[in-house]
């Protein structure tokens, strides 16, 4: 999350607490800090995998999933999907550490 969002946040929820925004305005500020989730091709993930310098099998027990599927995501046989697209989304954005 960026500084500007953060703060605006910040102020959202002092807002919210003093009772002058609602609990719906709230929950769109909430909304718009949420990591948007977008497709991940298998270049992607090969190539956040080798700025990290690990084996496919390291790669896939920081994302919680086998070595083979990370392998079928590079190989574009898959695509990844839920938990693990999200976490992939946030390494690239953050770091590999966030989700350590």
């Amino acid at each position: 999350m960026s500084d500007i969002l953060k703060s605006v946040h910040n102020t959202a929820q002092g807002l919210r607490k003093s009772g002058v925004i609602d609990k719906t305005t709230m929950r769109k500020f909430d909304a718009l800090c949420l990591t948007s989730v977008y497709d991940f091709s298998s270049e992607r993930v090969r190539n956040l995998r080798l700025k990290y310098n690990l084996s496919q099998p390291v790669f896939a027990r920081y994302l919680n999933v086998s070595d083979k599927l990370v392998k079928k995501w590079e190989q574009g046989e898959s695509a990844p999907r839920g938990p693990a697209l999200k976490m992939l989304i946030i390494a690239e954005k953050k770091g590999l550490e966030v989700i350590a």
